[in-house]
């Protein structure tokens, strides 16, 4: 058997990036790719940072051994700015601790600018990403992933916007008290709650962008009738590539996006984007499951742990490619429009399941070649790495600001 790292054994089974890891080298980007990823605003809709260093912190504005985010990486690969993503898990949600966990996940980032002021600052507008990217910063607006630390309460909600979160991603893996969620076979609200459906309202209302990644599609059709504004989904890929995995988006859920005016971020992580890597993760659980009962063994037993380690080695990850992400973008494309796809890579929370070319923030420009080797225009290609975000979300923002809420920026600067 392989040497491995002595990892916690949650990591090993989902495949989860976690310390003592090396960080993955891109494959090389040609140059015009390198120079159009600096050229071009790159916007990620979601990545993982503050749940990761929740777990396990490091210092992000120097080079980091583990995860898929860090300063150097993300300027060699010209990213310029990243929704952070306040995910609550839903135990957290269920034992009553959302609120308080989320507030000290955007304690943890505003931590994190102030500890690098050079190099990061937080978002609150569109005109803010402009302003931050002028002085050579990386922008970190939020993102919140599961509306549980909102509680039923549109004084939360306010507090949550005054904070500086941009987007809630109503569910999780759970139905909470405003959504049902594509994970969760107990489908308690048939679609929105009573109060989701006020939410997404005040959230229109508030210049908070409604994400519907996660939602289950009941959820998702009700949203649709009820927005007045464009929604997003901030990590989804297309359910066309994964038959029966209900978190991605169906080809009718995509095309009501597209005639929204929306915009569809694709993820990167493997079970989003193939069939394999989702039967992968399916035998790996019946696999572990069937060893763990026909032993009797607790979860944190080093014999379940060895078993999930020789598996590992025996049955390598499907991992899927720079193509398969492709493939999802020029289905959009082919549906809806180029103007409502983007980037929602899901760094530092999928885990070792990402393609090969894009382990990590420094491999935008390998995405970058494969849009031009498919014959995508510039004009396109600045479209889907972050132009079509950002008019999504100045139609939010104009709209609230037309409810007697503006923007809010931060930082003082020209509109973008």
């Amino acid at each position: 058997m392989k040497k491995r790292n002595k990892t916690p054994l949650v990591c090993l089974f989902f495949l989860t990036a976690c310390s003592g890891g090396d960080s993955a080298a891109p494959a090389p980007a040609d140059s015009r790719a390198v120079s159009l990823a600096k050229q071009f605003l790159i916007i990620d809709t979601h990545i993982d940072v503050p749940y990761r260093l929740e777990r396990n912190y490091v210092d992000v504005s120097q080079a980091t051994a583990d995860g898929d985010f860090d300063h150097p990486r993300a300027v060699a690969g010209g990213l310029d700015a990243l929704f952070m993503s306040i995910y609550i898990p839903a135990a957290v949600d269920q034992a009553g601790g959302a609120t308080e966990f989320a507030n000290k996940l955007i304690d943890s980032v505003e931590s994190i600018v102030a500890l690098a002021p050079d190099k990061f600052a937080i978002a609150t507008c569109t005109a803010d990403v402009s302003a931050i990217r002028n002085q050579g910063k990386i922008a970190f607006p939020l993102g919140m992933e599961n509306g549980g630390p909102i509680a039923g309460s549109l004084e939360l909600l306010e507090h949550f916007r005054l904070r500086g979160v941009r987007y809630v991603t109503l569910a999780h893996s759970k139905s909470n008290h405003i959504s049902d969620s594509s994970y969760d076979e107990n489908e308690e609200w048939q679609g929105l709650s009573p109060f989701g459906k006020t939410l997404v309202t005040e959230m229109n209302n508030r210049g908070v962008m409604v994400d519907v990644s996660h939602i289950s599609d009941k959820a998702f059709w009700q949203v649709m009738e009820l927005t007045n504004v464009p929604v997003v989904a901030t990590h989804s890929s297309l359910r066309h590539f994964t038959p029966g995995f209900q978190r991605n988006m169906s080809d009718e859920m995509v095309k009501a996006v597209g005639e929204n005016g929306g915009v569809i971020q694709i993820a990167f992580g493997g079970s989003f984007l193939t069939a394999a890597a989702g039967a992968y993760a399916a035998a790996r659980r019946q696999a572990v499951g069937a060893y763990r009962d026909a032993q009797h063994l607790e979860e944190d037993d080093p014999a379940l742990r060895r078993f999930l380690e020789n598996y590992l080695d025996d049955n390598p990850y499907p991992f899927p490619t720079i193509d398969d992400v492709l493939n999802h973008i020029d289905r959009v494309v082919e549906i809806t429009g180029v103007s409502h796809v983007g980037i929602g890579s899901d760094y530092d929370g999928v885990g070792d399941t990402l393609p090969e070319g894009l382990k990590d923030v420094s491999a935008y420009p390998n995405l970058i070649a494969g849009l031009l080797v498919r014959n995508y225009s510039e004009q396109d290609i600045e479209k889907i790495l972050g132009g079509n975000l950002m008019r999504v979300w100045r139609a939010t923002e104009a709209y609230a600001a037309t409810r007697g809420n503006p923007p809010g920026c931060r930082i003082e600067s020209t509109p973008s």
